[in-house]
């Protein structure tokens, strides 16, 4: 039976961790379409976990299993879960990484502690490859969520901060930085006339090329929030940007 599992670590590739969890994977379901989302989150941050996640599980297809492992708190009580959403389905530990994307789905998440479909011994410091990978598998070929174990009611446990609405503009910050030393903020794109960073007002333009040669600007990014970067330079580096500096988005009013 043909399904698709699509993975989200902190894992990298170094090590072989992923290519255990594959391996289970497959031994359950040969037929399997396993797609590697990012194996590059920076360990143990739980947030660019779901940031990631956030931006990028729309795009794949209705029916889906995230199998999803950044987990700080492997072997201690926080629990492994299944959550049921929006047509999709979400595999790995209990500790917000699933929170974002799941505040992206207008239905209420339906969540099972995993009890059932593990391996018969389990590693307590690698749940990725004893524990969510074999029920990956299992939901792969058609096990039911519901069939894991106990329903749990899933409460939202990472610690995000929405922007501030003041009307005619929209105050945040930055959360993250992506490869290219963009920083990524916590304010949905929109339509915004103009930004300030560090006390100065910068363009919104729609592409990178679009901005001044060394002059920082806003733009849409592909995580669906506003960033502002430096055009073909490192924001981050160049500037000595840290996460938490506040932006502000002057909104387009027409």
């Amino acid at each position: 039976m043909k399904g698709f599992v699509a993975m989200l670590t902190d894992f990298g590739l170094r090590d072989g961790f992923v290519g255990a969890m594959k391996g289970v994977i497959l031994s359950i379901n040969p037929e399997v379409q396993v797609v590697d989302i990012s194996h590059e989150v920076e360990p143990f941050n739980i947030l660019h976990g779901a940031l990631l996640l956030r931006a990028h599980f729309s795009y794949f297809p209705k029916g889906t299993i995230f199998l999803c492992v950044v987990d700080p708190g492997v072997g201690s009580e926080r629990l492994p879960v299944v959550v049921s959403c929006g047509g999709y389905t979400f595999v790995g530990p209990y500790n917000g990484l699933f929170d974002l994307a799941l505040r992206n789905i207008e239905e209420t998440p339906k969540a099972y502690r995993i009890e059932k479909f593990t391996l018969p011994r389990i590693n307590q410091t690698f749940h990725g490859r004893d524990v969510f990978a074999p029920v990956a598998g299992w939901l792969s070929r058609g096990l039911e969520p519901q069939e894991v174990g106990s329903p749990i009611d899933y409460q939202f446990k990472l610690s995000w901060e929405d922007p501030e609405d003041r009307g005619d503009a929209v105050v945040g910050k930055i959360v993250y930085f992506d490869h290219f030393g963009n920083g990524i903020t916590n304010v949905p794109c929109g339509r915004y006339a103009e930004g300030y960073f560090r006390g100065e007002k910068l363009r919104v333009v729609s592409y990178f090329l679009e901005a001044e040669r060394c002059k920082p600007a806003f733009v849409c990014g592909s995580f669906g929030l506003m960033e502002v970067f430096l055009p073909m330079e490192n924001l981050k580096e160049r500037l000595g940007v840290r996460l938490g500096e506040g932006v502000i988005l002057k909104k387009l009013l027409t």
